[in-house]
């Protein structure tokens, strides 16, 4: 096994680091017909990155549905507008696949708030945050882990943006493909894929 990572790494060492993000092919899944288009090509990947976008609440009390999940091969960002479809049964079927791994951080909340829309069993999910121990990774935040694994850094300047808006703009569609393409690419690396 490579234990060849630093377990922590500092703000100071990141901000030295070069900035990536994604420049595959971005995807936006905002109706039926789209939908129905790409879940054959989900069914062929074995491996996704994962992660969902939520508009922020600036008001105690105040909660919005989760409004985009995000699944990334290495070439192709799948960004679906659940505020716009929902989470339809072949989406759901993705999530319950045991032949698709599906890579992300933070995923027991993630999973949580897409139950919501339409329950799942959720199979095949890793945890990174959980998975980097074996490497003696201590750092497990996406930020920290992309810089630690993939030598890189990630803006996070569009994580509070709106995600409900009608329109998303080029830069919250860069974020959120990143998003789940680092995720993708941090459990690649890790295992030689």
């Amino acid at each position: 096994m490579n234990n060849t990572y630093q377990s922590t790494i500092t703000k100071e060492e990141i901000a030295e680091l070069p900035l990536i993000k994604f420049t595959g092919e971005i995807i936006v899944i905002d109706n039926k017909e789209k939908l129905d288009k790409i879940i054959p090509f989900l069914k062929n990947e074995k491996i996704l990155g994962f992660d969902t976008e939520t508009r922020p609440a600036f008001k105690k009390g105040l909660i919005y549905n989760v409004a985009l999940l995000q699944l990334s091969s290495n070439e192709k960002a799948y960004l679906f507008r659940l505020n716009k479809i929902g989470l339809p049964n072949s989406l759901k079927e993705i999530l319950n696949d045991e032949n698709i791994l599906k890579v992300g951080i933070a995923i027991r909340d993630d999973i949580r708030i897409l139950q919501k829309l339409n329950y799942f069993e959720p199979n095949a999910f890793i945890g990174l945050q959980k998975f980097v121990k074996q490497f003696n990774i201590e750092n497990n935040g996406m930020k920290k882990l992309v810089a630690i694994v993939l030598k890189s850094r990630i803006s996070k300047s569009q994580q509070l943006s709106n995600w409900g808006n009608e329109t998303l703009t080029q830069a919250q569609l860069d974020y959120a493909a990143t998003d789940a393409w680092v995720c993708y690419k941090i459990y690649e690396v890790l295992n030689h894929i």
